[in-house]
């Protein structure tokens, strides 16, 4: 708890910290990020969103750029809002677009960028305790260093954005799961190729809710076949509670890839608060996750970017080139007691080892 209330005490970007630069050559990159949000607009310059819920579907298209000083897996946040691209994260245009058919029209011609048959999509939905900014800012940084050639969008849903307010944030994750079943029916229905989808802890119930409504209701979108990859990355989800739900969605033809690390000092504290039940992305039953058709990632030995060690999969990010790779390969070399330092060393094949020697033998990667 002590290590929340140092964190909670830090400056956080809430105000102005959108406001676009104008673009010069000053060495960034800049990513166009869709945005589709259950947050109320904001008023307040460069700021776009707030924490409050809005009562329908919003959307925006934000241009962010990364500074020439970048270091993977980190953001590098201004001091003073905006910003210098030089050295900071900045936001170089931003708008709010008018509906669903704006949104689609804007996705299409992204789309429309990409050759044929790489037309993909990146959808990547936040957690608990996220102000707008930070969700959009850290959904650039994994872009950006995974090379994603993707187009990405960003899902927010109403989090204030404060430690105190997890149950708010719960509430108002459970709320926008019929916005994340019509955003993902949305981009579906676009010319699209491959939809890859990341969530991250809180963002995972919406997300497999979500996805376990479309399941359920029996009308799948017709280009069902194209859904991809599923990373759901430290999970704040009860164990027992994802357990119906993947029983109910039935065994997936792709493995869900999830991300977890046993030091996850933000899941240790909603284990806590929910009265001792595990989560998800803290201590999982991993065989268990194999049978349920899971691929575990235990990033436990991985040195994470902040003191309360939840946002791991931020570094996992600059590796995601080498992830289908190693994945595909299918079987590791058993050679991972002899190198298992490399983990921290952020070597993917030693990360996606660990839950393997525990999931089955021989050494394979995955529970099918």
């Amino acid at each position: 708890m002590l290590v929340f209330l140092l964190a909670a005490c830090a400056s956080r970007p809430e105000v102005g910290f959108l406001a676009p630069v104008p673009a010069l050559n000053d060495g960034s990159t800049a990513h166009t990020i869709l945005v589709a949000t259950t947050r109320r607009r904001d008023e307040r310059p460069g700021t776009l969103f707030n924490g409050e819920r809005s009562q329908d579907l919003d959307f925006a298209r934000i241009a962010v750029s990364v500074p020439p000083n970048h270091q993977e897996g980190e953001i590098e946040w201004p001091s003073t809002p905006p910003g210098d691209p030089q050295t900071n994260f900045v936001v170089r245009q931003a708008g709010y677009l008018k509906g669903e058919r704006a949104f689609v029209q804007a996705l299409n011609a992204q789309l429309a960028s990409r050759p044929k048959g790489q037309r993909r999509v990146f959808l990547f939905i936040h957690g608990y305790n996220t102000m707008f900014a930070e969700g959009l800012y850290r959904f650039t940084q994994v872009v950006h260093d995974a090379k994603a050639p993707a187009v990405p969008v960003l899902f927010t849903w109403a989090s204030r954005g404060e430690l105190s307010q997890y149950v708010y944030d719960n509430n108002s994750a459970t709320a926008a799961r019929d916005d994340l079943e019509r955003l993902i029916r949305l981009i579906f229905a676009a010319d699209v190729d491959q939809v890859n989808i990341l969530a991250h802890s809180m963002g995972n119930w919406v997300t497999v809710e979500a996805l376990r409504q479309i399941k359920i209701s029996g009308r799948l979108p017709r280009n069902a076949s194209k859904l991809g990859e599923i990373i759901l990355a430290a999970p704040d989800i009860d164990i027992d509670v994802f357990k119906a739900q993947m029983r109910r969605f039935g065994k997936p033809k792709k493995s869900f890839l999830i991300v977890l690390s046993k030091d996850d000092k933000a899941l240790g504290l909603s284990s806590f608060l929910a009265g001792g039940e595990t989560r998800l992305g803290d201590d999982a039953n991993t065989a268990e996750l194999a049978a349920l058709g899971a691929t575990v990632i235990d990033m436990t030995q991985v040195e994470g970017l902040s003191a309360i060690d939840h946002d791991k999969f931020a570094r996992l990010a600059a590796i995601a080139p080498q992830l289908r790779h190693v994945l595909e390969r299918g079987t590791i070399s058993r050679q991972f007691s002899e190198r298992a330092h490399e983990a921290t060393a952020n070597s993917l094949e030693a990360i996606v080892q660990l839950p393997i020697k525990i999931i089955s033998a021989p050494l394979q990667i995955g529970g099918h």
